[in-house]
């Protein structure tokens, strides 16, 4: 268990698929370098993907080694042959659109010329049968394998990203109030926007596995937990790039306003970094306020001044802020969170 904890499962995987193409090969007395490199590129983090580009790198490698046979043919083992033989190979992949196949395909050609001497007819489509061995040994592994289940993954980067927003947040807001300039936030948003991108993949690899592996019971609604809080995170993100829009000035806000804007983002940082704080009572209650807030117009707004956006940027901030909050009550309706009921 340890060694395989160690070692990963993708790693595993390849050297179970290493083997079984080797040996096949062996036993049908096929030289076995090319399906073991057909073996490793085409073993993808989904049984979906490896059949997908497996569909794509065949043809692709048929070119290969159709270019191969051909100029060996004409020039033999020389350096016009391999230079050839790549080249064609390369652009005839990217006018077919086989973007997929194009490193199978140029190694495929490459490699061919070293060894084949004879029977070149032969040769090519026994090319042909070990790519088509290399192929089906990846997917079969990939599915029979320690098939791929990134759910664990997914959920220890919600629950990261979740503690991180909230820690941005306060952070961000800390630097409104105080009239500091908020791009010192930025790294603090790229680094989230990163983690949420990553998770986000993740995500795309689990929903196309579950094609062949299909997810359920808890798994599947754990599954769409986890979409609908990453959907609610990302939401959130983009109204925290929002508010590093704001300009870098005194807002026009009374003491005690800030007092409570102020409250309102420290209650929405204490139920990120801890679900179990989150009090959906008390959430509603400094909502209503900033609403009220917002709707009464309590903000000293001089008429006079030009602003960028058209609204004064005490509005707008109020108006990301109640945004943030309406995300986050959704983000907590999502599995169990120890909120009042």
């Amino acid at each position: 268990m340890k060694l395989f904890q160690f070692l990963g499962s993708r790693v595993i995987k390849t050297g179970v698929a290493i083997f079984l193409t080797a040996w096949i090969c062996e036993l049908l007395n096929w030289p076995p370098v090319f399906a073991v490199i057909t073996a490793i590129v085409t073993l993808e983090p989904t049984v979906s993907d490896s059949i997908k580009k497996g569909i794509v790198r065949f043809p692709a490698s048929a070119i290969g080694s159709a270019y191969a046979v051909l100029f060996i043919s004409i020039f033999g083992n020389s350096p016009i042959t391999y230079t050839l033989a790549a080249v064609l190979t390369i652009a005839t992949c990217f006018k077919l659109k086989l973007h997929a196949g194009l490193l199978v395909a140029t190694l495929t050609a490459v490699a061919m010329v070293e060894v084949i001497h004879s029977n070149y007819l032969v040769s090519f489509f026994i090319r042909l049968g070990t790519t088509t061995v290399g192929l089906l040994v990846s997917t079969g592994v990939n599915m029979f394998v320690l098939p791929p289940d990134y759910t664990k993954e997914i959920q220890k980067n919600i629950q990261s990203i979740t503690k991180q927003t909230g820690f941005t947040i306060e952070k961000l807001f800390q630097s409104l109030l105080s009239n500091k300039d908020p791009e010192i936030n930025k790294y603090r948003i790229d680094q989230l926007d990163k983690k949420i991108v990553q998770t986000e993949t993740l995500l795309k690899f689990q929903r196309d596995e579950s094609k062949y592996h299909p997810l359920v019971g808890n798994e599947k609604d754990t599954f769409r937990q986890a979409e609908q809080k990453l959907m609610s995170l990302r939401l959130i993100h983009y109204h925290l790039t929002n508010l590093m829009g704001l300009p870098s000035q005194k807002f026009l806000l009374s003491i005690e306003n800030q007092k409570m804007i102020n409250n309102a983002a420290g209650l929405l940082v204490q139920g990120l970094k801890s679900s179990s704080k989150f009090s959906k009572s008390e959430h509603q209650e400094k909502e209503v306020k900033l609403q009220k807030l917002f709707w009464e117009g309590s903000i000293t707004v001089k008429k006079d001044n030009n602003y960028s956006t058209g609204f004064p940027p005490e509005l707008i901030m109020l108006y990301e802020l109640l945004s943030i909050y309406s995300l986050v009550k959704s983000f907590h309706q999502w599995g169990d969170n120890g909120a009042d009921k």
